[in-house]
């Protein structure tokens, strides 16, 4: 809803301070609770107004520890950059869960952003990763560096590799186009098929593609051509507006696709409803065959650490066979990359990502859990009843439940 867009601005007995945050938090309603017992006032549903009041209503000085005293309460994924009157202020949760890089101006100015692609717009130069646990702070006197909170084994989300991040940029001290050209190509070598030509999704599938064509030797071509001004489709919050969104979003190529054996690249399958849609697209462009191929394991568990998946329900991997989905899309074969070939690829730093979504094994335990569920939740931004909000919230795993592990 717009009242939830970031950033934050904040009046306090100290002064205004504002907010960006990239993450989710997975304690947010018990916290929220305690400040609205205590007498607070929330304006927003939005997770990241806790952290305010958590720092207003801190009695430490100097500002920075504040910060420092909200982050010991918060459980979940956080990359957030404060600016108060005269500081600026960033800080990344202990497993590092989403990215947060920091750069400098030619004019000595400090830049922090999600991915270094930013910097280049802005004409800065990339310094460095804020560590997990780590709090930067930037005054007049310059750059101060404290990792005061513990900070256990990183837990990068992997999904930021395989989606989220644009394809020129570093995250996590590794190439975004590199890991989805090889992402690809062992796709390619693992489940190659005969075709004539090799499509992608557009855009996150691209370079996935690239790499699969490469690897068995045939020409890559735009079989689809992606709208730029259509969002993106997996997270409306309407499936009939889902479904309009991606004929808007897509447009096949009949010269490249009719009469051929096609094999479509497609960086993941989350509902399976866009795959279908695309399938049957570039059937009525006349393709005589096609081959989905996903540059990333079947997502069988939600995400509660920042991406916007749906409730497991929705979730196709998590409810069907490949063989089943397969029939569900309509496409002549379909094959999904092996998790245990992502984490070899990913060799020695395997161990620092987050594969909650593939292996429903998650890092740090939803107690609550805010995720999309069953059934459609459409608002027009700024009416939205507190408890229309609170029904995109579902009950976390019961300990029992939890003792039960998805098969990848």
């Amino acid at each position: 809803m717009l009242k939830n867009v970031q950033p934050f601005v904040a009046g306090y007995r100290f002064g205004s301070v504002g907010v960006a945050h990239n993450g989710n938090l997975v304690n947010y309603r018990s916290l929220r609770a305690q400040l609205e017992e205590s007498g607070s006032i929330f304006n927003t549903s939005s997770d990241t107004e806790v952290v305010l009041h958590l720092i207003a209503i801190s009695k430490a000085r100097p500002f920075f520890v504040r910060i420092i005293e909200a982050c010991e309460k918060l459980k979940g994924a956080y990359s957030m950059v404060f600016l108060t009157e005269d500081k600026l202020v960033a800080v990344r949760d202990p497993h590092g869960f989403r990215p947060l890089v920091m750069g400098r101006r030619s004019n000595g100015a400090y830049v922090f952003a999600s991915e270094t692609c930013a910097l280049d717009l802005i004409e800065a130069t990339y310094v460095r990763e804020v560590n997990p646990g780590e709090v930067v702070v930037i005054d007049k006197e310059g750059e101060h560096n404290l990792c005061l909170m513990p900070h256990p084994e990183p837990k990068q989300c992997i999904f930021e590799h395989i989606y989220f991040a644009l394809p020129n940029s570093i995250v996590f001290g590794r190439s975004v186009y590199e890991s989805r050209s090889k992402y690809g190509e062992i796709l390619a070598t693992e489940s190659p098929a005969e075709c004539d030509v090799v499509i992608a999704v557009p855009d996150s599938g691209v370079v996935a593609a690239l790499g699969y064509a490469a690897k068995i030797g045939v020409p890559f071509q735009q079989g689809l051509i992606r709208s730029h001004y259509v969002g993106r489709t997996f997270i409306e919050p309407n499936q009939s507006i889902r479904d309009f969104g991606v004929k808007l979003k897509l447009a096949p190529v009949r010269g490249v696709l009719e009469g051929k054996r096609v094999v479509v690249v497609d960086d993941s399958i989350v509902r399976g409803t866009t795959s279908s849609k695309i399938v049957r697209l570039i059937r009525e462009a006349g393709a005589k065959e096609v081959h989905m191929r996903i540059a990333s394991p079947p997502i069988i568990a939600s995400c509660y650490y920042g991406v916007d998946t749906p409730s497991s329900e929705e979730l196709i991997s998590n409810r069907m066979t490949v063989e089943e989905i397969r029939e569900f899309i309509g496409s002549d074969s379909l094959a999904f990359l092996s998790f245990d070939s992502l984490k070899k690829y990913l060799s020695s730093d395997s161990p620092n990502f987050c594969y909650a979504c593939f292996s429903g094994n998650y890092p740090v335990k939803p107690t609550e859990v805010k995720v999309k569920r069953v059934g459609d939740f459409l608002d027009d931004g700024l009416n939205g009843s507190i408890e229309s909000i609170d029904g995109g919230w579902v009950k976390a795993q019961s300990e029992k439940e939890e003792k039960v592990e998805h098969p990848v």
